[in-house]
């Protein structure tokens, strides 16, 4: 397990940056836009790894599943002309992308249970020390407790769930099933958050971007 320290310190400072790319992208752009694009970029990139740097070729059904994140991300962005909000929900995925493969490591050097609990551990001391520095007013960490609990008990359950299937399954078949949820949360951003502006472009897209996920996990 100590091995998996500076593994899990690693994930830790990419954790503090994911989560300032992920609130950038929500202040500057709609839910249904974001995390579409922030979730579906993470698959995009790791076929670009394999493809320039461990030599790989995509089969046919691949090619169609890179084909249809391309198409739906395009399609989750363009009604609302992302704008200012696309470069941090790209980094977020790029983010998300580097973060996973470090836990990947990190889980087979010890217990994924232990293995999260320092993790998040460190990942507290870079958000405290990140919020002192950005001297963020004591309110706005408190201004709804309840919401904020609930958000992180679902988060660090999520996460953990995540570990644990990192453990015993590929990071190329892990990575990819946790982005299902897209489809879902792109429809509650339109019908709970009223983003109505391109509605049905955005759950295309948004369809499309899980449609290739599938592709690429059973290719």
């Amino acid at each position: 397990m100590p091995l998996a320290w500076p593994v899990a310190l690693g994930s830790a400072g990419l954790e503090l940056l994911y989560f300032i790319a992920l609130s950038t992208a929500y202040r500057r752009g709609e839910l249904s836009v974001v995390y579409p694009i922030a979730r579906g970029t993470a698959p995009l990139l790791a076929v670009g790894v394999g493809l320039v740097l461990l030599g790989e070729r995509l089969q046919p059904a691949a090619v169609v599943g890179v084909i249809c994140l391309l198409a739906g991300i395009w399609a989750v962005q363009r009604p609302s002309q992302a704008g200012a909000a696309l470069f941090p929900a790209l980094m977020t995925g790029l983010l998300i992308a580097a973060y996973s493969s470090l836990d990947r490591i990190g889980v087979r050097l010890g217990p994924p249970w232990l293995y999260g609990w320092v993790l998040w551990l460190f990942t507290a001391v870079f958000l405290l020390a990140y919020a002192t520095a950005r001297d963020i007013p004591e309110a706005r960490l408190t201004v709804e407790p309840g919401t904020s609990l609930l958000v992180g008990v679902l988060m660090s359950a999520a996460y953990f769930m995540i570990l644990f299937a990192l453990r015993v399954a590929p990071l190329a078949v892990v990575a990819p099933l946790r982005e299902s949820a897209i489809v879902l949360v792109t429809a509650w951003g339109i019908w709970r958050l009223r983003e109505r502006r391109g509605a049905w472009i955005r759950m295309a897209g948004a369809v499309a971007i899980v449609g290739g996920i599938a592709l690429l996990t059973t290719a």
